[in-house]
């Protein structure tokens, strides 16, 4: 299915050195256990070692059938960081995006905000009590908030490169976990999510366990029957993301998003020329989180 790496080649985000620290011993997990919620396999980099570049070895994926079937297969060659740095493209690319996610408007009274407290709430003398010279004080309920949160940017850059770099590492990652189905949009007449989890199982897909769907365009149909399964995420071209593609533990492409693949993170994109593309999903992405 996908070109084998020998054991010198083959490089699990497990083992990584980035997440195991001896300084910091509640670092000692899996970046699934740092940034997800808890998948249960983690992808290995297949990547040769005699490549100095961001070059891979081309992964040969089976077709499958709405049926189920095998008709044929294809090739999926994309770009992957080398050896010694692949981890740490990855590592800084989901640590951008979920810095990015972040809104950062909590927010908190001080005491010089807090409504009220204008005068002495009692006597400074005669009543036994400890003096008291406004009721704003942190010190009693309703009073401001000593440290509290306030407005941040969270957001981090990444260059547009390096940022390509870590979803086409991840998807070469998983091409052993990756199948390629025949477009089955025009499959649906109408919206029934038993039918979409037929199909989920005739593809060899549990649907208890996650899934990431990549087509080029989804049919309304498509959407309604996929939307109730909460293991499922379906995504276009425009939505793809570098956090669902490490959440999932399958991968479902058709013909025409490997196509896509190819051409956007594969050896002969040219990169400028998707910058434009780019700065659109972003804006999306933008629109959907806000």
């Amino acid at each position: 299915m996908s070109a084998t790496a020998t054991p010198s080649s083959s490089l699990s985000f497990f083992s990584s050195s980035v997440f195991l620290s001896s300084s910091s011993p509640h670092l000692r997990q899996p970046p699934s256990k740092l940034f997800f919620n808890s998948p249960k396999q983690l992808f290995s980099l297949n990547v040769s070692t005699a490549q100095t570049g961001t070059r891979a070895e081309a992964a040969t994926l089976p077709v499958l059938s709405y049926e189920g079937t095998e008709v044929g297969s294809t090739t999926l060659n994309l770009k992957s960081a080398p050896l010694d740095t692949a981890r740490a493209v990855v590592h800084r690319g989901i640590v951008t995006d979920l810095r990015n996610r972040r809104r950062g408007t909590a927010s908190t009274l001080t005491r010089a905000e807090v409504r009220g407290g204008g005068i002495k709430p009692y006597p400074q003398k005669k009543t036994g009590r400890a003096r008291r010279g406004s009721n704003r004080t942190p010190l009693r309920p309703g009073g401001g908030v000593i440290f509290g949160p306030k407005p941040k940017d969270w957001s981090a850059k990444i260059n547009k490169k390096e940022k390509r770099l870590a979803i086409s590492t991840a998807i070469s990652s998983a091409v052993e976990n990756a199948i390629v189905v025949e477009d089955f949009g025009d499959k649906f007449d109408k919206p029934k999510t038993k039918e979409f989890i037929a199909l989920m199982k005739r593809l060899g897909l549990d649907p208890k366990e996650k899934s990431m769907f990549l087509m080029t365009e989804v049919s309304d149909n498509v959407i309604l029957s996929s939307r109730n399964i909460g293991t499922l995420k379906m995504l276009t071209p425009r939505t793809l993301n570098l956090f669902d593609i490490l959440d999932a533990e399958k991968l479902v492409f058709t013909k025409g998003a490997v196509e896509f693949l190819n051409a956007r993170y594969g050896l002969d994109s040219n990169e400028e020329d998707d910058y434009e593309e780019e700065e659109e999903e972003e804006e999306v992405q933008e629109d959907e989180e806000g």
